[in-house]
């Protein structure tokens, strides 16, 4: 895609703009890689400083993380688990960054939180780093995300809250002339904020305003601009500043915001009949090897669950790339003859390294799932 093809020119300027020549060798060096070595118990903390530090230049190159204390050489896997943990932490209900009005269902910014700007920048920077390096993020962004990095106008569609959409279009829709009378509005809003009742006047003097037949639509487009764009002013600010610390280069603006969500988050659509289809074998196994057909038979009749947890141990990732699982390469490779060792993987490959089980299928569906719910980190990538 056309964001991908930009980040590898803008990669291969700053390794080329960062080449350093020994005086006494004349031998040249040059630092192809952004290299960020985090502990795990302090992931959010250490990749905030790391990015302060961070000289703008050494940002553009392609990154490249260790966790201190592990193995792991990052070929792309541990990056993508880096990303996978930032973003459970980061866009968990619980981190207060998120209103809790949605659940898990849905990552929107917290009004009432006007302490955590630099929360909100690195949530930023994280989804700049992310769709700079081609790595896809577990968020549960709205459309209105999307529609406000591309700067486009934002309308009644874009509220997030469902029951708030329908009063307001109700509002709208409703045909009588005795609207002041049925909905008894004024071009005031209220909410309560850290257990305080909160007033606002959306024009001067809106309290004493009555909402009429009349000035209904501008009610509501005031309405509209308080809630997706007044409203978390801050919280906004922060958040796109730290993307754009990162993609202010990039060519956002040709983007719809659908393809845009799609280049973040992949697509939840998982077919695993096409990426069946689309698998290599390596170490003598094939389609037809008693261990490869069994495989397949536990993936097809797992739970949506137990799917999306193979699909996240072989590559990382919960979600499909563009064109679907079709289109991603995936390997299962023969780890040696049948034994009691569990499956493990390679993600930075989509490599899927699979002991012969033989016609087993109990046995492979034991092993293959236990490695599923209980691996997390890596050995030598």
């Amino acid at each position: 895609n056309l964001l991908q093809m930009e980040s590898q020119v803008s990669q291969y300027k700053a390794m080329i703009g960062d080449l350093h020549m020994s005086e006494s060798t004349n031998d040249i060096t040059v630092e192809p890689f952004f290299h960020l070595e985090i502990e795990r118990d302090y992931l959010v903390e250490q990749t905030l400083e790391c990015m302060k530090q961070a000289d703008p230049k050494d940002i553009r190159k392609r990154l490249r993380v260790s966790f201190k204390g592990e193995e792991g050489l990052d070929a792309g896997g541990v990056t993508k688990e880096f990303f996978q943990l930032l973003s459970e932490e980061l866009f968990d209900i619980n981190s207060g960054l998120w209103s809790n009005k949605y659940g898990d269902e849905m990552n929107w910014f917290n009004s009432d939180n006007t302490w955590d700007e630099k929360g909100y920048e690195m949530i930023g920077v994280l989804f700049g780093l992310a769709l700079y390096n081609n790595v896809l993020l577990d968020v549960r962004f709205p459309m209105a995300v999307y529609r406000k990095l591309l700067g486009l106008p934002l309308g009644l569609e874009d509220i997030v809250d469902a029951e708030l959409r329908r009063g307001l279009k109700q509002l709208l829709d409703y045909e009588g002339d005795d609207v002041e009378d049925i909905f008894c509005l004024s071009f005031e809003v209220t909410w309560m904020e850290l257990g305080e009742e909160r007033r606002l006047d959306l024009k001067p003097d809106g309290a004493n305003i009555p909402v009429t037949n009349n000035n209904r639509e501008e009610y509501v487009l005031r309405y509209v601009s308080w809630i997706l764009v007044d409203s978390i002013k801050s919280q906004w600010e922060a958040f796109e500043s730290g993307v754009m610390r990162i993609m202010e280069d990039a060519s956002l603006d040709l983007f719809l915001p659908e393809e845009l969500e799609l280049l973040v988050v992949g697509s939840g659509v998982l077919d695993f009949k096409a990426l069946e289809s689309n698998t290599t074998y390596e170490g003598g196994y094939t389609a037809e090897s008693e261990v490869i057909k069994n495989f397949w038979r536990f993936v097809n009749n797992a739970s949506k669950e137990t799917q999306v947890q193979l699909l996240k141990f072989a590559a990382a990732s919960t979600k499909a790339p563009i064109g679907g699982l079709g289109k991603m390469p995936f390997i299962i490779q023969r780890a040696g003859p049948d034994s009691g060792l569990l499956p493990t993987s390679h993600t930075c490959f989509n490599t899927l390294l699979l002991p012969d089980y033989g016609s087993d299928y109990d046995k492979l569906a034991n092993n293959l799932g236990r490695a599923v719910l209980e691996c997390e980190g890596f050995g030598l990538e």
